[in-house]
């Protein structure tokens, strides 16, 4: 039989473990943006935020298992965020070396810490870069226009040092024409848009950075400026329809590349 004394023991171990609980901080809270859907997207994210920011192990394994570039090979990476991740390069270039590295939800800075690894260490001749919607949105966090801007240079000047062409795509209108799309459209500032479009143009105009700017959006707005209609369903990601206007876009730019790039 317990003794009663035992039982008064246990009682106040637990009653002491218990309010060493209570008086621990809660677990901070990622701050709302006004969202409801980015914020639930945000919280879901915490893991990668904090154990792997720039998702290094999701090609880690592929990148490994990649041999070199074969004599003559005009390797291309697609690097990304998830308009680049859930289009079939394969499909829509086939035949040609080219490697998909895009990466859902992603934002400039966590490119940034996987471009050694998804790029540079794949001895490409050229990289297409995608990425921007999700700075404009703050998948990461809130960003100004003059950060995002310093990571496009930075991805171009890393890729320059290895003597890797950068091709620049512009970043895609969206719309608001489905129920889908109106998240999407809200988190996404229009003219944010078109200013990081100009400021990317005039990078790539430079000589001083020799780079080719990748005009999809001029493509694919409709004549308010927005994402034409029937090109996504969602607003943001193209569909079937959207990715056969951009993949010869994409094509040209690459030719355009490799035709201008030294021996």
């Amino acid at each position: 039989m317990v003794s009663f004394r035992k039982l008064t023991q246990s009682a106040s171990v637990l009653l002491l473990s218990l309010t060493a609980l209570a008086q621990q901080p809660a677990p901070p809270s990622i701050p709302s943006t006004g969202f409801p859907g980015l914020d639930q997207y945000r919280a879901s994210r915490i893991a990668v935020f904090t154990d792997d920011f720039g998702q290094l192990a999701r090609y880690r394994d592929a990148n490994t298992a990649l041999k070199p570039p074969a004599p003559g090979e005009n390797r291309v990476v697609f690097f990304g965020d998830s308009i680049t991740d859930i289009w079939h390069i394969d499909e829509y270039f086939p035949g040609k070396p080219y490697i998909n590295r895009g990466i859902g939800g992603q934002t400039t800075p966590q490119m940034l810490v996987r471009f050694r690894q998804d790029v540079i260490d794949l001895q490409p001749k050229a990289a297409v870069i995608l990425a921007g919607t999700n700075d404009i949105a703050g998948n990461t966090g809130p960003m100004r226009l003059e950060d995002i801007e310093a990571n496009f240079a930075s991805l171009a000047e890393l890729a320059r040092a290895h003597d890797i062409k950068v091709i620049y795509a512009s970043i895609l209108p969206v719309h608001n024409y489905t129920p889908r799309s109106q998240d999407f459209f809200a988190q996404r500032s229009a003219a944010k848009i078109l200013e990081l479009n100009r400021w990317l143009k005039n990078y790539c105009g430079s000589p001083a950075n020799s780079c080719v700017y990748l005009d999809y959006f001029s493509a694919l707005a409709d004549d308010t400026g927005l994402l034409k209609k029937e090109l996504a369903e969602d607003g943001l990601h193209p569909n079937a329809a959207g990715y056969k206007i951009m993949a010869p876009l994409a094509e040209a730019a690459i030719e355009k590349t490799l035709a201008n790039q030294k021996p």
